[in-house]
């Protein structure tokens, strides 16, 4: 039984894990919090069946296609759900809309996709027999891409000009755009960034979560868990938070099953913000009196 919690709630986390660097890469550039991560994530599992499984194509084509179409969404959310709210007075209507946006997109998916699970298929052709098939490739998928994800994330921001000019968009944007730095363009590359990712947690556990497109708001809620967790804008405490309720979850559901599973992940996640709003990792924030 421990094998199983462990094997299953890890990758089950790594998948939320990425979930929440996707809202935290597209509020790192924006200050938005798009509610389009889980679509990103849905979208994912849905557009790989259709182009490995349905369409024939081969694992690595479907691959990088899945993630040009993330990239592309998120293209299309910076421009039609955040660059307009960003200019009016009332900005916050962001939650309305990057939540229009992303009900209409599911709305759509169960119509021409069906409103049916499907299976997923095995991405890389392993012989049963093999020492590799010991660990199913579908638990260690996504913490592999959560690995590569986290890693390359790391070499953005502190390696290259472009990841300080993302830093210095969120720490400061005003005086980012004092020194010259395209806000514009950084936010829509930092919306693609999160496309690319988000499509990516979606491809790789869709083994586990199947091509549907009622993973939507599952992926949405429990990839915020480990944002709150782990601190606004922290994607360390982002993984450190999913693998953590990956593993908190499988186990509540083994020991209690049910609806009370969820109710134990909730209440979990209620009282970690009462003893630390700002996160586990999150820094506390000075407040002047």
């Amino acid at each position: 039984m421990l094998e199983s919690i462990l094997s299953y709630g890890l990758a089950v986390g790594a998948v939320y894990a990425l979930i929440g660097i996707t809202y935290n890469v597209m509020f790192s550039a924006s200050r938005v919090f798009s509610f389009t991560a889980g679509m990103l994530g849905m979208l994912g599992g849905v557009l790989g069946a259709l182009f490995i499984d349905k369409l024939g194509m081969n694992a690595i084509l479907g691959f990088v296609l899945v993630l040009a179409c993330g990239a592309l969404l998120g293209v299309v959310t910076e421009i039609l759900t955040v660059r307009p709210v960003l200019k009016s007075i009332e900005q916050h209507l962001y939650v309305l809309s990057t939540l229009a946006f992303a009900l209409m997109v599911q709305q759509v998916t169960a119509i021409e996709w069906g409103t049916d699970a499907q299976p997923f298929p095995a991405l890389i052709p392993i012989d049963p027999d093999s020492i590799l098939a010991i660990i199913d490739q579908k638990f260690w998928l996504p913490l592999l891409a959560c690995i590569v994800t986290i890693v390359g994330l790391e070499f953005l921001y502190r390696r290259t000009l472009i990841g300080r000019a993302f830093l210095a968009i969120a720490e400061d944007s005003y005086a980012a755009r004092a020194l010259g730095l395209p806000e514009t363009g950084l936010r829509m590359a930092s919306f693609a960034l999160a496309g690319v990712i988000g499509a990516m947690a979606g491809f790789t556990g869709a083994q586990m979560l199947l091509a549907y497109f009622g993973n939507q708001p599952i992926l949405s809620f429990y990839g915020f868990v480990p944002v709150a967790l782990g601190g606004m804008g922290s994607n360390r405490g982002a993984v450190i938070g999913g693998l953590a309720l990956g593993v908190f979850q499988q186990a509540a559901n083994f020991l209690v099953g049910g609806i009370f599973a969820a109710v134990a992940v909730f209440a979990v996640f209620i009282v970690v913000l009462l003893l630390r709003p700002e996160g586990l990792a999150g820094a506390a924030t000075a407040r002047r009196v």
